[in-house]
């Protein structure tokens, strides 16, 4: 009937926001009781985080037991309750970011002042690079690159630069997710093309993108590493392609290696 058929689907979405109620609500507790414990710097009983908390002792439990479990909450040989590693290591990539940017910036001006282009940092993430910093010149006429945008790897000097030195295996599993579709004209868009690049690129240790993200922009790529020579980001300068040049190479490589030395790295 019309009347049992409302009935049903009106009791269903009560259902669903009594779920997502309960899911919040349980969010919420998880942060209570993180606070809770990130105001004590010893580890701290299920009984004072229940009492700061005013959770019932067996829901404070249940819940930290499954914060414990995901690596957010530890407990001592006394059963008592500190922050988890797992939290530590988010922390740290959050301040590595952070670092990163705040390093970088004054080296990325130095370098658009020496070349007179738009200097751009940029992160891997997946498939792609994410634009995460940028020095722009005062003219008329530059390259902009917007703050979180993103490109293939493939199409940029420093995704390239990337997928080259995370070897042949790496750029093969690369072509076969993306099927390396083609931007412009000159767009590597076939694995031999690709991996040929890859060597050369290994073997200089920066890059170009020849007109391959977008025509009549031209750029130039090297990699930034960290204290544990790690590749943690690129730079690259980007310029109308009739203004690129060569010479430009030594300047971006050292500002590379200026950014590297100021996150800790040491060249062997």
């Amino acid at each position: 009937m019309p009347g049992g058929c409302h009935n049903e689907q009106s009791f269903s979405q009560y259902e669903i926001a009594m779920a997502e109620k309960s899911v919040i609500q349980v969010i919420d507790r998880m942060s209570s009781l993180l606070d809770a414990v990130a105001r004590y710097p010893e580890p701290v009983s299920l009984k004072i985080l229940a009492a700061e908390t005013g959770l019932h002792s067996s829901t404070a439990f249940r819940i930290l037991d499954s914060m414990e479990t995901n690596g957010f909450i530890e407990r001592d040989a006394a059963g008592k309750y500190q922050l988890g590693s797992k939290l530590l290591r988010l922390s740290s990539r959050v301040h590595a970011k952070s670092d990163l940017r705040e390093i970088a910036l004054p080296v990325m001006r130095r370098l658009r002042d020496e070349l007179g282009e738009s200097i751009n940092l940029t992160l891997r993430q997946g498939d792609e690079v994410v634009y995460i910093e940028k020095a722009t010149p005062n003219r008329m006429m530059h390259v902009q690159q917007l703050i979180g945008s993103r490109a293939p790897l493939h199409v940029t000097a420093v995704g390239k630069l990337m997928l080259a030195m995370s070897g042949e295996e790496e750029c093969r599993g690369y072509a076969l997710r993306t099927n390396l579709p083609a931007y412009t004209r000159n767009t590597i868009n076939t694995l031999p093309k690709l991996l040929q690049e890859a060597g050369q690129l290994r073997a200089q240790g920066y890059a170009y993108d020849n007109e391959e993200a977008e025509i009549g922009v031209g750029c130039i790529g090297a990699l930034i590493h960290d204290a544990n020579g790690n590749i943690v980001a690129g730079l690259s300068v980007s310029a109308p392609i009739e203004r690129r040049k060569s010479e430009w190479i030594e300047n971006l490589i050292r500002a590379a290696r200026d950014i590297s030395e100021g996150l800790g790295y040491r060249a062997e």
